[in-house]
């Protein structure tokens, strides 16, 4: 199982960024996917989860409103559209299928 993410950056507030989760070593299709992010100083914790299908969605309540989880079962992948950015949402933000983790990828929101 590999978990690849990719779009991270730096962001003024109100900005927007989309988040990529390339997955490969399973079948993408059969398995909800999650994305959890981790500031600096606190625990990670879970920000959108996306079942099998992309049928279903939950957020927490930190991003409800501005952050949307999809996925392309085509193409293996799971994004995160996150707009009205804050600065704090300022984390590592990961991918997550059960016990496996991608490397993460950093978004700053600052000005």
């Amino acid at each position: 199982v590999q978990l690849v993410e990719s779009g991270g950056g730096l962001v003024q507030p109100g900005g927007s960024l989309r988040l990529s989760c390339a997955a490969s070593g399973f079948t993408f299709s059969s398995y909800a996917m999650r994305w959890y992010r981790q500031a600096p100083g606190k625990e990670r914790e879970l920000v959108a989860a996306i079942t099998s299908a992309g049928g279903s969605t939950n957020y927490a309540d930190s991003v409800k409103g501005r952050f949307t989880i999809s996925r392309d079962n085509a193409k293996n992948t799971v994004y995160l559209q996150m707009n009205s950015l804050k600065p704090e949402d300022t984390a590592v933000y990961f991918c997550n299928r059960a016990s496996y983790w991608g490397q993460g990828t950093q978004v700053t929101v600052s000005s």
